[in-house]
């Protein structure tokens, strides 16, 4: 008797889980296949990704040498950055943004320079150690056409970070600008008695502050 209710609700089932497929299974299918699909346009877009990344990477690395070769055109060099970070891949696009920045600063296209850093400063999808890169740039290069308070306001959250070194030279000079030797001098040799900046650095720092003579 107990393996004929077994067998009576095994049918039971099977009827429940037939009128339901005949009900739900459109639906059940359609999203199946949307699953699927998904997977796979994922991991299409990955592939894709993934081509695109290796196409951008060689595009970068022969402008680099080509902008590094003896006599480049150093000017379309950096357009060409700038023409790769229009369409590159995430981290090509801002390494292309620094490149070409850098490159329009060296052939005197500072006010080019400065807007490409700070798109690169103000980027929240980019790594901070390259954002604060970007404001660290932006700084050195606007020192003389820069309000100092924006500068000193650029510089200031960068102290305790990778380019805290570099910053604080920065601030220094900024405190020059501004009449302020006194101030510059002083954080100068403290910066030059730094043993944890690097050597380059320190003994820039001072060198200036020797200078200054006050």
């Amino acid at each position: 008797m107990p393996d004929i209710f077994d067998e009576v609700k095994e049918e039971l089932r099977a009827e429940q889980a037939r009128k339901l497929w005949v009900r739900y299974g459109s639906v059940v299918a359609g999203v199946a296949l949307l699953a699927v699909v998904g997977i796979g346009g994922w991991q299409g877009w990955r592939w894709y990704q993934g081509q695109e990344s290796a196409k951008t990477a060689l595009v970068f690395m022969e402008t680099h040498r080509a902008a590094e070769a003896q006599g480049a055109d150093l000017k379309a060099a950096g357009e060409r950055f700038a023409s790769i970070a229009q369409s590159a891949p995430e981290g090509y696009r801002i390494l292309a943004r620094l490149r070409a920045a850098a490159l329009k600063a060296e052939t005197g296209e500072r006010e080019a320079a400065l807007g490409l850093w700070n798109e690169v400063a103000s980027d929240s999808r980019a790594p901070q150690i390259y954002r604060d890169l970007a404001s660290l740039m932006w700084a050195l290069h606007g020192l003389d056409t820069q309000d100092p308070a924006a500068l000193d306001s650029r510089l200031a959250p960068l102290v305790g970070g990778a380019w805290g070194a570099s910053a604080r030279e920065l601030q220094a000079l900024v405190a020059i600008r501004r009449g302020d030797t006194a101030t510059a001098k002083k954080n100068l040799e403290a910066l030059a008695a730094d043993v944890t900046a690097p050597a380059g650095v320190r003994e820039r720092a001072g060198r200036i502050a020797a200078t200054l003579g006050v």
